[in-house]
């Protein structure tokens, strides 16, 4: 596909490209959800007109971490529940770069959710995909953040006496200036969103629900699903505030009920990221703080030249 990449040079991108040259054997379940993310975003990418050298992926720990093994790009595996962090430094780093976050529900809902509201409260420009799928996936299926209130497993086995969060609304009321929901059963529906999200200047919140056949079966939320966009039913401004809070509760009473409502939910375009009111105050230079003392001239010594230099 023909695309613009970010300094406007017209090439071919292709979906292949974000492959890794020697393709790691994928250790997620037969059935798992994250499949669907992971492909959705590789045709999302050539729809941006993005590169893999353009492009920076950064996931916390889970079954979602392994998304930056088998997607080509630069990649960063954090610890838990701090991808965000890190994601925030290297776009503050160099703007030029498309910043890319992923985490579960327990990743970025329970253990960063404090990274997650301020990230968005200050409306940091980047793509946050949250791979929701109600439960603790890669440490096999603990209650998590988004579990039905009720939900049996090893850690609650009497059942979770906790309601759970709402997502969505969390997204909006700490600030993100774009929230979506898509599902990993519409692959279609997803590459659209995600292309969206990374088009977005500004925090773009993306709800991912993919299921997880091994550790949540009991789980309703995979479909049937509605787009709201695409339904006579819905009829919603997506860029009013009160009509898009009213809009996710809907949605997120519905979800556990059977009735899974995705698309978009919330998009305020006028509202400038944190780095551009930070340049715009004349806190942050325009050019990229990564690249302001590079010299060509340097010398590049090999890393065990330099061990032995100081040894």
């Amino acid at each position: 596909m023909s695309a613009f990449n970010a300094i406007g040079e017209e090439r071919d991108i292709d979906r292949d490209e974000f492959t890794p040259a020697i393709e790691p054997q994928a250790t997620w379940c037969p059935g798992c959800g994250d499949f669907g993310v992971l492909k959705a975003l590789k045709q999302a990418m050539p729809e941006v007109g993005r590169t893999p050298e353009e492009t920076l992926l950064v996931t916390g720990i889970g079954c979602s971490g392994k998304l930056s093994s088998y997607f080509k790009s630069y990649g960063f595996h954090s610890i838990h529940g701090r991808a965000l962090p890190v994601a925030r430094a290297a776009k503050l780093a160099n703007p030029g770069l498309e910043v890319i976050a992923a985490g579960g529900d327990g990743d970025g809902y329970g253990i960063g959710g404090n990274h997650f509201m301020h990230t968005a409260r200050e409306n940091h420009d980047m793509t946050y995909i949250v791979f929701d799928n109600e439960i603790f996936g890669l440490t096999k299926g603990q209650t998590s953040p988004t579990s039905p209130k009720g939900h049996k497993s090893k850690t609650q086995p009497h059942g979770s006496a906790k309601s759970p969060i709402r997502p969505l609304s969390l997204g909006l009321t700490s600030g993100a200036t774009y929230v979506a929901r898509t599902a990993a059963v519409n692959p279609n529906q997803a590459k659209e969103i995600l292309a969206e999200a990374m088009e977005h200047d500004g925090f773009a919140h993306v709800d991912f629900l993919t299921q997880c056949p091994t550790w949540n079966k009991d789980a309703k939320q995979y479909v049937p699903y509605i787009d709201v966009q695409d339904s006579d039913d819905y009829d919603f401004d997506i860029h009013d505030r009160r009509e898009a809070a009213e809009m996710m509760y809907e949605a997120e009473d519905a979800l556990y009920e059977g009735t899974v409502l995705t698309g978009r939910f919330y998009v305020d375009d006028e509202r400038p990221s944190y780095q551009q009111e930070k340049q715009q105050s004349g806190d942050m230079p325009e050019e990229p703080l990564a690249e302001r003392y590079f010299d060509e001239d340097y010398e590049w010594e090999r890393s065990y030249d330099l061990l032995e230099r100081h040894k």
